[in-house]
């Protein structure tokens, strides 16, 4: 009889898609935790920056010089002939 039941609910099993569908969306699970764990990598990484990038702007309001890289001089002494012109 034990046998039977066994037998009975495995045949009941394999003629649904109940399994299927659950290991389908435990596979589409995973993926979107994957990439959600990477997204907050990203954003702990913008967070640091954000924070660091207000520290800045307190200390400009403070009056102290900027820190980190130096701007880049664009405007370089140029001739021109356009006095020769006139």
């Amino acid at each position: 009889m034990k046998e039977y039941f066994k037998r009975l609910w495995n045949a009941i099993w394999d003629s649904t898609d109940i399994d299927e569908k659950a290991e389908a969306a435990l596979k589409e699970a995973k993926a979107r935790i994957a990439e959600m764990k990477k997204e907050l990598a990203d954003v702990k990484k913008a967070a640091k920056n954000t924070v660091a990038q207000a520290v800045d702007v307190v200390d400009a309001a403070k009056g102290k010089k900027r820190r980190g890289k130096k701007p880049y001089k664009k405007y370089k002494n140029k001739q021109t002939n356009n006095n020769s012109k006139n």
